[in-house]
């Protein structure tokens, strides 16, 4: 390590929580932070990124908020630790750091001790429910002046069906909910799911086995369900693994959910199934891009109105509670680890 003070770039920190977590820090290091995020796949972005990193010795990514490729981190010469909070960052080049001998370390859940409802469980819930009952229609339109006391009545979600996307760690704990709160039927699909894994999973989050019931196909789940919600994991096989052959199966006053990753589902589908009103509504807290465009269509858009569906709109915070407090001291923990030469954790 040089004599200089290495330097940390932190990027992504929207609400500029990071840097009180790294004061004790400041005389051993130089901090940097760039809330603005950069998109790779814009060429003149990517240009910008790497111009931007060039000299940093230490990247602290804030979890899925700017991909780090290969082509990246190739041309990154100075670059001696990656950071990233939580468990796992799918768009970071982990293999190409481990050719160059860079270590990426990530940081372990700190908001609860693993016990109660996770965020992303919590936000998904608020979601439904909000599009369910038109909590935020309703709202805007008392503050808005408006003449007509009540809109359309609220769906009831007793005996209804959940669908979900998904039967992970996050999608078991939504469908408890469903089950235990509200009295709902739950489906699951996913490419390798079987009823017996659904019923482990029922079993881990309080359930009885068959609480959770596997169709086999799809396009099932879309048709028999009046909520979808989406739990899947992003790779190149699950891009668009709801298009418009699912959007189009929905029941007509059926809503969607996604709380996992905007490219799950085909943007153009999604937002032509909306405009023409071909079901309830959906409730969004991912998109891609990230943040969004000031003039993205779904910021525009005048959604409820002249038949185009219910929308509600959120800007990724489905972990976006105090828990990344946590994350950001863990952080600094696996920094101050590194300066002092000292084991790592949460190697990725």
């Amino acid at each position: 390590m040089s004599q200089s003070k290495p330097k940390l770039a932190i990027l992504d920190d929207y609400q500029n929580i990071a840097p009180s977590h790294f004061t004790h820090l400041e005389p051993r290091i130089s901090i940097t932070s760039y809330p603005k995020t950069l998109n790779p796949r814009i060429p003149s972005q990517q240009d910008d990124l790497i111009q931007r990193l060039q000299e940093y010795d230490i990247i602290l990514a804030m979890r899925e908020r700017t991909p780090l490729s290969a082509e990246t981190l190739s041309q990154l010469p100075n670059l001696k630790l990656l950071l990233t909070t939580g468990q796992r960052n799918r768009a970071l080049d982990t293999e190409y750091c481990r050719s160059r001998g860079i270590p990426v370390a990530g940081t372990e859940s700190r908001g609860g001790k693993g016990k109660g409802t996770p965020s992303t469980v919590q936000h998904t819930w608020a979601l439904i429910l909000s599009l369910a009952r038109h909590v935020a229609r309703d709202d805007a339109a008392l503050k808005s002046g408006r003449e007509n006391w009540q809109g359309s009545l609220g769906m009831s979600l007793s005996g209804k069906t959940l669908g979900l996307v998904g039967l992970g760690k996050l999608g078991s704990a939504v469908a408890r909910i469903a089950v235990l709160g509200f009295g709902m039927d739950v489906l699951a699909w996913s490419v390798n799911l079987t009823q017996d894994k659904a019923d482990e999973q029922a079993l881990s989050v309080g359930l009885e086995k068959g609480d959770i019931r596997v169709v086999s196909e799809k396009q099932e789940l879309f048709k028999e369900a009046d909520v979808v919600s989406v739990h899947y994991v992003l790779s190149d096989r699950s891009r668009g693994i709801v298009g418009a052959t699912e959007l189009g199966n929905m029941k007509k006053g059926g809503i969607l959910i996604n709380t996992s990753r905007g490219p799950l589902i085909d943007e153009d589908a999604l937002l032509e199934t909306l405009n023409k009103g071909g079901i309830g509504g959906a409730a969004l807290d991912v998109f891609d891009p990230e943040p969004l465009p000031l003039d993205s269509p779904w910021r525009t858009t005048k959604w409820g109105v002249d038949g185009r569906s219910e929308i509600v709109l959120t800007p990724h915070m489905g972990y976006g509670d105090e828990q990344i407090h946590g994350w950001y001291d863990a952080v600094a923990e696996n920094l101050e680890a590194w300066l002092d030469g000292r084991e790592l954790k949460t190697l990725l």
